[in-house]
């Protein structure tokens, strides 16, 4: 070895240069893993194994690259992921976390949160390794943006079964995301928000207990949509629970702001609000009640005339929980013009779940009363309901949906004019419900009875094929009743081939014209032709 080659300069250049070589690695190979199509040729390369030993590198810089570079990885691919854990590099970044600084602290949790949002069995195994302690210290940071990817992580566990949302919970963490949502970085808001959101959708009883609600309502005077959106779906997760969190949810002050934002200008506020609406009223009558009284149905059908944003599907069904709760709120909603614009979104072929969404709510409205029913007939709804139900191109749910409101409104239908063409066009499940309303109609309507036979009604009932004993034979038996017995044998397919049979077979009984003795009047007009 030659003399320059022991300088402790050029020996610490040495170092020096593999130092760069490392940091230059980590940090090329946390560019390349932002692109998912590189995952695959960087994992064949054996990446990861290279990767390894710089998590627990002397440099900071290196170990924050690394543990980036892994938590790209494993964010694009499920199988990265399962390798970390199933290899101990996981473990590595957990032990690590409260050792080094903010930077690391980050992407340690992000690595958990891009491993975790896989699957609930990943989730359940970051969890058997003890990481929940550390993230949840993470939440006491003093870093903003540590204790944003903690509460992500958080979220990303708990959001996959009830199991381990409580288990989340138990570890203490709703407190300090309350607090962490008070604060005023708007970045940390909204992730916290989110975390709320999916810890709510398994949990939504700790939620009320941690205290949340007032919060959150306080949350939305902030002028950030995406906080407005996550933390509307925070609530409706609490709210669309069971009836007590409703109501703690509209004891909270979240009704009022809540049909403030139906109207937001942004369409993901707006979707948020409805379904939040949707997640109260769908409880009992009461909560329905207090939302028509405070105004609610206005700006629900106003929702309606949405055709993207996803709003609509939410105010349909907002509005169709409110419909069915009783007659006097089902009413409410036919005074607030909904019924025309349901009737619209049948019209216009919309998405499947528009469709269904609309046709849902026309059946619990229309379920009440005749006086309610009569509001979906004259509004033409019952043919579009039956062409969407004989439609082959119509999917099974929308053909099921179609079917369920059909029967619903016709179960109540005593408007003879909306009847008349589903007797000729409708197959023999809606008919049976039409001839029964017939039934209920005929026997006290002269005017009716009258119109039945003119319009070719009767002639119609007598083609149907029915069998001995159904409920279709016995409510056409009552409609027969309801006319003379010579009028529905006239009507009876084959009659008049009988009545041509007998013509032909009669004989025929002239009586003689001329006799021996001619008439007297006869007479006098041959006296007066003689006379001349």
């Amino acid at each position: 070895m030659s003399h320059s080659m022991s300088n402790p300069r050029n020996i610490q250049l040495v170092f020096e240069t593999y130092q760069k070589a490392r940091l230059v690695f980590v940090q090329t190979m946390a560019d390349l893993a932002t692109r998912a199509t590189n995952v695959k040729c960087l994992e064949s390369a054996g990446v990861l194994d290279l990767l390894r030993p710089l998590l627990s590198d002397g440099c900071s810089t290196v170990r924050q690259c690394a543990v980036m570079a892994t938590a790209r990885l494993a964010e694009h691919d499920e199988s990265v992921a399962q390798q970390l854990l199933s290899s101990g590099m996981l473990t590595i970044t957990i032990e690590n976390l409260n050792n080094f600084n903010v930077y690391y602290k980050r992407s340690a949790l992000y690595l958990i949160r891009a491993i975790a949002k896989h699957n609930e069995d990943l989730a359940s195994t970051i969890v058997r390794l003890g990481a929940l302690e550390h993230i949840v210290s993470c939440l006491e940071d003093f870093d903003t943006q540590v204790k944003e990817n903690a509460a992500w992580a958080l979220g990303y566990i708990g959001k996959h079964n009830e199991h381990l949302a409580g288990l989340v919970v138990d570890a203490g963490t709703l407190p300090l995301l309350v607090l962490a949502f008070q604060e005023p970085e708007m970045s940390l808001k909204q992730i916290v928000a989110g975390a709320l959101v999916d810890l709510a959708q398994h949990k939504p009883e700790a939620v009320v207990d941690a205290g949340a609600i007032c919060h959150l309502v306080r949350g939305l005077d902030n002028q950030d949509p995406k906080l407005k959106r996550s933390t509307l779906c925070a609530l409706g997760a609490v709210a669309g629970a069971r009836a007590a969190l409703g109501e703690a949810v509209v004891a909270g002050g979240a009704l009022p702001p809540a049909l403030l934002h139906a109207g937001h200008d942004t369409a993901p506020v707006r979707r948020a609000a409805a379904c939040l609406l949707r997640d109260i009223v769908k409880h009992s009558v009461d909560l329905a009640q207090l939302v028509v009284n405070t105004g609610g149905c206005g700006p629900l059908v106003e929702l309606l005339s949405e055709s993207t944003g996803g709003t609509r599907v939410p105010a349909c069904m907002a509005l169709g929980y409110i419909a069915g709760q009783s007659d006097q709120l089902a009413m409410a909603v036919i005074e607030a013009k909904a019924v025309v614009v349901l009737v619209e979104i049948l019209q216009n072929n919309g998405d499947d779940a528009d469709l269904c969404a609309a046709a849902w709510t026309l059946g619990h409205i229309a379920k009440h009363s005749p006086q309610h029913s009569l509001a979906i007939a004259v509004a033409n709804a019952l043919p579009r309901l039956l062409q969407l139900y004989t439609n082959p191109k119509s999917s099974g749910e929308v053909k099921a949906r179609s079917l369920c409101a059909l029967k619903q409104s016709l179960q109540c239908c005593l408007h003879r004019p909306a009847l008349e063409p589903l007797l000729h066009a409708a197959p023999a499940c809606v008919l049976k419900y039409v001839l029964a309303q017939y039934a209920k109609i005929l026997p006290n309507d002269a005017r009716a009875r009258r119109l039945f036979v003119t319009t070719g009604a009767l002639k119609r009932v007598q083609e149907i094929d029915t069998v001995p004993g159904t409920s279709l034979k016995e409510y056409i038996n009552i409609i027969n009743s309801c006319f003379p017995e010579e009028i529905v044998r006239y009507y009876t397919p084959g009659y008049s081939d009988s009545l041509l049979d007998r013509v032909e077979a009669y004989t025929p009984q002239i009586p003689e014209l001329f006799t021996d003795r001619v008439p007297s009047d006869c007479q006098s007009e041959l006296t007066l032709e003689n006379g001349n």
